[in-house]
């Protein structure tokens, strides 16, 4: 078993940036790929971005070089850099894991999820 902690949501600005953070726990870091998905109010949750086991990352294409997912291995800990934030951007974000090694990180069929942080970006 997996246990994902989701961190660092909260209300900001549009134009602000924020980071999120996923601590993950029950299972070897080293053989998990990491997402962040999202849903906002009354629509499907969506893909954000991954990172794989090596370090790859994949991205939505709505981020457009504005969000970074990293990883540390050492602090088994998995964080999504969110930058020129818009309202748009306003949802439950939710940190995701499955054990993959595949070369590019799936944007599909993560097992493992965290309780979500709300992220709330104001006009």
């Amino acid at each position: 078993q997996v246990q994902l902690v989701e961190s660092g949501g909260g209300l900001v600005q549009a134009g602000d940036s924020m980071r999120l953070s996923c601590a993950a726990s029950g299972l070897a870091f080293g053989r998990l790929a990491m997402a962040w998905f999202r849903q906002a109010p009354g629509k499907a949750r969506e893909f954000v971005g991954a990172i794989n086991w090596r370090g790859g990352t994949k991205y939505a294409d709505f981020v457009k070089g504005r969000f970074t997912v990293s990883r540390d291995s050492a602090k088994n800990l998995v964080e999504l850099q969110m930058g020129s934030l818009k309202p748009e951007d306003t949802a439950v974000y939710y940190c995701a894991a499955d054990v993959n090694f595949a070369a590019t990180p799936p944007t599909t069929g993560y097992g493992y999820w965290g309780q979500g942080t709300q992220v709330t970006v104001s006009s």
